[in-house]
């Protein structure tokens, strides 16, 4: 793991993991096997709103097969995002989602590795109004 960036400021982290939370949700990124890895960290797991357990492979495999089956639909809505820094390579960052009429708790959590922001962990939780 490399060294953590001394100079880089607690709202900066937190902004960059934001831009990589917001490109996870870009259909550009979610259709593109090579974009998306850019961003999951070789350790990444997820556990879905559908109560799924998620590795790197398999999501990226669903990301890309999920996009050319709903090329049409609106894009993913992002509200009440929210981030802290937990240490000098942990990013927290807590969200909401709604597509398509399904609301979701959002929660991840990015980690630098080697100079960079990456997605380490993600977990979702639907809910009503």
């Amino acid at each position: 793991m490399s060294e953590p960036r001394r100079d880089e400021s607690p709202a900066a982290a937190v902004e960059a993991a934001v831009a990589g939370e917001l490109r996870l949700l870009d259909p550009e990124v979610r259709r593109s096997p090579e974009l998306a890895d850019a961003l999951l960290h070789p350790d990444f797991h997820e556990f879905g709103a559908s109560g799924r357990h998620w590795d790197r492979a398999a999501i990226i495999d669903m990301l890309t097969t999920e996009t050319e089956t709903e090329a049409e639909t609106a894009p993913v809505s992002v509200s009440r995002m929210r981030g802290v820094q937990l240490s000098a390579d942990v990013v927290h960052l807590t969200f909401d989602t709604e597509d398509d009429g399904r609301r979701v708790h959002r929660s991840s959590l990015w980690r630098r590795a080697d100079g960079r922001w990456l997605l380490y962990f993600h977990q979702g939780t639907p809910f009503t109004v």
